[in-house]
């Protein structure tokens, strides 16, 4: 999907789900920057859980910004916030979700619980 442009802010559920059906896809990671009881109740599977407030102090441990992330939280506001401080942070090809696992859940996979 990255091809040297500037990618959107936001990725939509069903372009997420998508990319992650393509059996030769490039790595992407699911970045969920909600709280752990948050996480506990709904979650896409695979995705790494990292709340936003540590972020500051683990993004440049932990993540690599050569790869394609998104960001997740409940409805996109903060998954947004995370995206926009990643990028700043040289972290180019960070997406937010549109809609964060609530939309997500509604339009592309009804197992996950919505709350």
């Amino acid at each position: 999907m990255y091809s040297g442009y500037m990618l959107d802010y936001e990725i939509t559920p069903s372009q997420l789900a998508s990319i992650l059906a393509e059996p030769e896809r490039e790595q992407v990671v699911l970045l969920d920057v909600r709280e752990p009881a948050e996480h506990a109740v709904a979650r896409i599977e695979g995705s790494i859980l990292m709340p936003m407030g540590d972020v500051p102090g683990r993004a440049n441990h932990e993540l690599d910004p050569d790869v394609h992330i998104v960001a997740i939280c409940h409805h996109g506001v903060r998954s947004m916030n995370v995206a926009v401080w990643l990028r700043n942070q040289g972290f180019e090809k960070t997406q937010s979700l549109r809609g964060g696992i609530d939309a997500w859940s509604a339009l592309v996979d009804p197992t996950i619980a919505r709350y």
